[in-house]
């Protein structure tokens, strides 16, 4: 930093600060600057959600105002290290987006009453509408790189915490310059507690190493650790190669100093910004894409246009492939077919230009963290293996799959591509924190795994994963399935690798096999993102491009695909909300459908043996005994159901008087929570009609082509969509979407056209996600698929994406090895 002198001004400056509510780093670093303002002679009025302390241990002056105020939340984390999206998203529509017009109303009245000369915020949105709203600049100024310099000697400190000079000393710390840990936490005898006012500067000073985030060790230079070994305390091999780093930082330490004197131009208007509204009135929120891609608990809200400003970068996104048409000249084809599929030639072009960005050595500021690990991950001059896997539309079927259901779903052209390496450990590339953590050990050689998820910005998931392969060994067999799942728990940010790794697990497990090289992998999945069941892995591996997989879910029996008849078309429509097959409403629903089992099994084997048994002949006694072992719903006919159990089952039950009378459910998959109430009577019902309705679906698919048959189909569909809503599985998004099919289709002039869609359903766990829509396989549909997504649009602020089109399953597909050419070839 540049070295600055004081220079107190004639006419003392008012600024007014809004810090985020975001744990108390940003507090603490704010210290600083406010600070050197108040020594230049201003006054300053902090709008913040920090107790008194962090700043009045650093501050002591009348010209230092406090006002306590949450405007911003900033993210909501389950620990340190991981942000909880939904519950970040809820907090934030409540905290600014609800009473957002009387935040502005009341700050707008406040700053003038201060004569604020500018508006600093770190970084608290609507303060820079605020400030635009009562004519005052704003700015934004965050402050991760700002320095400050220690007030004591090492000797003094390291003499206060009673630690010697030879002693080796790590600084924990996470979030800002407030120190100390928990007064309920027991730590071990080599911890030290520091207080709350320590001076942290001080005491980095004094360390040989700090264990932290970067925002507190970037000056010093460091050695990344990965989340899984600093959760489960692997830290020596990380500690012992940072001790022996030197520090790279030699600038300043003034930057408090520095960041106070370029408020105080800007308040004066030197290097001021033009007023065009491109500055404080475009940042008007910064949680705008993500607000669009979550929403708030499954409801259309209503979007003020501001949030609507990155939309079309982000619906535009996931369809990039189709332009990749031409044969892609970077790689020779050793084995295998990209049949002509656009997103095969889009993913061979995003391996060339990973590539080509190894082979420039630069790391450009464009390039995010992804890019730059998916670069160096393979040796570019050895074979790579390529695969892809699609998505799969639930045509239908749906949740009626834990109940034994027969399924339809259809793969979809969205698909999920991996290339896969496997090279001697001599030869593997490690990155750096893999590299530290094998650097006790340099010497022997131990197989690896490596994978980069691509797209994993907008999912909010590690882009990078990696692991000693020797972790999947027990001994000398392989680990049991339960120890791996909580392996893949230990960081919650890469749990989606269970689904690449977990593939190593299983086949050295079900197959003997021994993996001896290291493996590479790189993913790349944008859309398919959902947690799945066997329903939707076996569709993504045995589906067959335009056809319906059948299969039985009892538990996973293929009968084979069914042709779709070439006047029949699907589409997808996503609705934007966000389902989850582990959220609450699904877990209730299920622990409602096993409930119901139990007590149709408990009638049936009362019935059996009841004082009518004499009355009921052999094959009516048989009928009893194999209901009341009735291991799946979906083998209960209909008729069975009405005319037996049906008064039989409560519309709801708490778990207390479920426990009370049945024991258990019979699942072993969920838990029944004692205090819950539990619908059961429509959770029952939906899987034994559902399975009726699916058996019919695949008949009339069979069936001469007419309208009848079209209007038979989708009838179906719209009773399966009720059902799920019976079930608490509906939601406003996909309601909506089912609601503008019917206009279309009942509109004046699709019925002048003959019709063109027949009936649209929610699929895979309800609660939002994507709505399937049946119709004609003629332009026409088409149209009309636009407009409603063209209406969606206007109602709810959100542009749907569209699925149209059906690829091969990972088995048709089979594997491409490729090589890439040289650049002199």
């Amino acid at each position: 930093m540049e070295g600055i002198v004081s220079s107190k001004q004639q006419q003392p400056l008012v600024f007014a600060y809004y810090v985020t509510g975001h744990g108390f780093g940003h507090a603490t670093r704010v210290v600083e600057v406010v600070r050197h303002l108040i020594l230049e002679g201003h006054t300053v009025h902090v709008v913040t959600a920090a107790p008194d302390f962090v700043y009045t241990s650093a501050i002591q002056s009348p010209r230092l105002f406090l006002r306590k105020e949450l405007l911003d939340c900033g993210a909501v984390q389950c620990d340190a290290l991981t942000v909880d999206r939904i519950a970040s998203l809820e907090k934030y529509s409540e905290t600014a987006v609800i009473p957002r017009e009387t935040i502005l109303a009341t700050e707008v009245k406040w700053l003038q009453s201060i004569k604020a000369d500018l508006v600093v915020s770190d970084v608290v949105p609507v303060a820079c509408r605020a400030a635009a709203d009562a004519g005052i600049r704003s700015v934004c100024c965050t402050n991760f790189s700002v320095q400050k310099a220690s007030n004591v000697s090492v000797e003094q400190v390291r003499k206060e915490l009673g630690v010697e000079e030879d002693v080796k000393l790590v600084i924990f710390n996470f979030g800002g310059q407030v120190c100390g840990g928990s007064d309920k936490e027991e730590y071990p005898p080599n911890f030290i507690k520091l207080p709350k006012d320590a001076y942290t500067p001080d005491v980095i000073a004094a360390s040989d190493c700090m264990l932290g985030t970067l925002t507190e060790t970037h000056y010093h230079g460091g050695v990344e650790m990965i989340r899984r070994d600093l959760l489960t305390g692997c830290w020596q091999p990380y500690l012992e190669r940072a001790i022996r780093l030197k520090p790279c930082y030699d600038g300043g330490v003034n930057g408090g100093e520095v960041a106070a004197r370029i408020l105080q131009d800007t308040a004066l208007g030197k290097n001021h910004a033009s007023d065009k509204p491109c500055g404080a009135r475009r940042l008007r929120d910064a949680i705008v894409l993500g607000y669009q891609l979550q929403r708030v608990n499954n409801r259309i809200i209503g979007i003020p246009d501001w949030y609507n400003l990155e939309e079309n970068k982000l619906v535009g996104r996931s369809s990039e492939g189709s332009q990749f048409l031409r044969e892609v000249e970077d790689f020779e084809i050793l084995h295998g077919d990209p049949q002509g599929l656009p997103d095969i030639m889009a993913f061979l072009k995003s391996l060339a230009d990973i590539g080509a960005g190894h082979d420039s050595k630069k790391d450009t500021d464009d390039k995010v963290r992804e890019d730059l690990a998916a670069a160096g991950l393979f040796n570019w001059e050895e074979e790579i293996f390529v695969a892809r896997a699609p998505g799969r539309l639930d045509v239908l079927g749906g949740i009626a799959d834990y109940s034994g259901s027969l399924v339809l779903q259809m793969p979809i052209r969205e698909a999920c591509h991996v290339a896969v390496q496997k090279n001697h450990p001599s030869k593997q590339k490690l990155w750096k924190h893999a590299q530290a953590r094998h650097h006790a050990d340099h010497e022997k050689l131990a197989p690896i795994l490596e994978i980069v998820s691509l797209g994993s910005e907008l999912n909010n998931r590690g882009p990078t994963f990696d692991m000693d392969l020797s972790d999947f060994k027990d001994g000398e067999k392989p680990i049991s399935y339960e120890a791996a799942r909580k392996y893949f728990a230990k960081d919650p940010s890469q749990k989606w690798a269970a689904y690449v790794a977990g593939t190593i697990v299983v086949l050295m497990t079900e197959l003997g096999v021994c993996f001896e090289n290291s493996i590479s992998i790189l993913v790349e999945n944008h859309v398919v993102g959902a947690p799945c069941g066997v329903m939707d892995q076996m569709t993504s591996a045995c589906g067959e491009a335009n056809k319906l997989l059948a299969m039985v879910c009892q538990p996973a029996e293929v009968l084979g695909v069914v042709d779709i008849p070439s006047h029949v078309r699907f589409w997808g429509i996503d609705s934007g909300l966000r389902h989850s097959v582990g959220g609450s409403d699904y877990g209730s629903v299920r622990i409602g459908t096993y409930m119901g089992r139990k007590i149709i099994k408990s009638t049936a084997a009362g019935l059996s043996k009841g004082n009518n048994k004499d009355d009921m002949d052999k094959d009516g006694i048989e009928l009893l005994n194999n209901e009341a072992s009735l291991d799946y719903l979906c083998n209960l006919p209909p008729h069975r159901y009405e005319g037996v159990y049906v008064d039989k089952l409560p519309e709801t039950v708490t778990g207390e008087e479920f426990i009370k009378k049945y024991v258990n459910h019979e699942d072993s998959v969920t838990t029944i929570d004692p205090k819950h109430i539990y619908a059961v009577k429509a959770p029952t019902r939906h899987p034994v009609y559902e399975n009726f309705r699916v058996e019919a679906f695949k008949a009339l698919l069979s069936a001469t082509a007419s309208d009848g048959q079209l209007s038979a189909l989708g009838e179906l569909m719209y009773q399966c969509h009720y059902s799920y809503g019976a079930c608490g599985l509906g939601s406003d998004g996909t309601d909506r979407l089912v609601e503008l099919v019917q206009e279309m289709q009942h509109s004046k002039a699709s019925k002048s056209e003959n019709g063109t869609l027949y009936g649209a359903k929610i699929t895979g766990g309800g609660s939002g996600g994507t709505v399937c829509v049946i119709g004609k396989n003629f332009v026409g549909s088409n149209e009309q698929i636009l407009e409603i997504q063209r209406r969606y649009h206007v109602a709810t602020g959100f542009k749907p994406y569209v699925f149209e089109g059906s690829s091969p399953g990972a088995g048709k597909f089979g594997y491409l090895k490729i090589r890439r050419r040289n650049a002199t070839e």
